[in-house]
C-alpha cells in the first residue's frame, strides 16, 4: 500500500471480520495492519501513530539481527539448518534421487526448479521422524497420554494441542536444536492437562525441563531464521 502517516510506513492493511486492529512486524521489518472492514484509514493511522514507539523499536530490534535471514536460492555452498547446524548445499550431476543428506545436502541439478519443494518435504518427513520420537518419549516417561502426532505448514505457531488429544507441530521446528524441539514438545504435552498458560501450567513444564526457559528465549530471538 506505501501509505505514509507521521512518518511510519504500512506496507498494507488488510481488512477482514476481526473486531481489533493488529499490528504485525513481518521478519523482513515492514508493517502490516488487520483491521475490521468498518474501520476507516484516518482511524487505522490514529492507532499506527499511537503505537510508534513500539513500532520503530521493534523494526529496529528486527534491523539489529544477527546473523540476517535471505531466502534461499539453493546454489552451491548455501547453509541450510538441520536441528541447530548450518549443512552446505552441493549441486550435483546425477544421483538415484533428488535431494540427499549425507552430512550435507546433495541436489540434483535437474531438480533445481523444484528445489524448495524438495527440501520442504524431505524438512517434514525428518520432522515427522524426530518429533514423534520425542513426544513418545516424554510421554511414556512421564504418563502422558496423547492421540497421535501431525505435522503441519504453521509459520509462527510451533506447536498445538487439540481437546481430541492429537498434537500438531510446524515443519519448520526440525530446523531448531533438539533441546527446542524438546521443549516445544514437552510445552504441548503440559497441555493436555492444563489447556491455559497458569502459573501452575508453567510450574508443570519446569519440571519437566529445568532450564526450559534458555530454550524458549532461543525460539524468541532466532525463530526468523528458521525458514526457506
Amino acid at each position: 500500500m506505501g501509505s505514509n502517516a507521521m512518518d511510519i510506513e504500512v506496507e498494507k492493511i488488510i481488512r477482514t471480520k476481526r473486531k481489533t486492529i493488529a499490528l504485525h512486524i513481518t521478519d523482513d521489518a515492514t508493517l502490516i495492519v488487520k483491521a475490521p472492514f468498518d474501520v476507516d484509514d484516518e482511524t487505522i493511522m490514529g492507532i499506527v501513530f499511537k503505537h510508534k514507539k513500539w513500532i520503530e523499536q521493534k523494526k529496529r530490534d528486527i534491523d539489529a539481527r544477527d546473523p540476517k535471514f535471505s531466502p534461499k536460492e539453493f546454489v552451491n555452498g548455501e547453509g541450510f539448518l538441520y536441528l541447530g547446524r548450518y549443512y552446505r548445499l552441493k549441486n550435483v550431476d546425477v544421483q538415484e534421487v533428488p535431494l540427499k543428506f549425507e552430512n550435507g545436502f546433495y541436489l540434483s541439478r535437474n531438480a533445481l526448479p523444484q528445489a524448495k519443494e524438495l527440501f520442504i518435504e524431505w524438512y517434514k518427513k525428518k520432522a515427522y521422524e524426530k518429533i514423534s520420537e520425542r513426544v513418545r518419549w516424554y510421554a511414556e516417561k512421564n504418563g502422558f497420554k496423547y492421540n497421535r502426532v501431525r505435522i503441519t505448514d504453521a509459520q509462527k505457531r510451533w506447536g498445538s494441542c487439540f481437546s481430541n488429544r492429537n498434537l500438531n507441530f510446524s515443519w519448520r521446528l526440525i530446523m531448531a536444536p533438539l533441546p527446542v524441539i524438546d521443549y516445544v514438545v514437552i510445552h504441548e504435552l503440559a497441555h493436555l492437562e492444563e489447556k491455559s498458560h497458569t502459573k501452575s501450567f508453567w510450574n508443570r513444564v519446569k519440571m519437566l525441563m529445568s532450564g526450559y526457559r534458555k530454550q524458549k528465549d532461543w525460539l524468541k530471538m532466532n525463530s526468523y531464521l528458521l525458514r526457506l
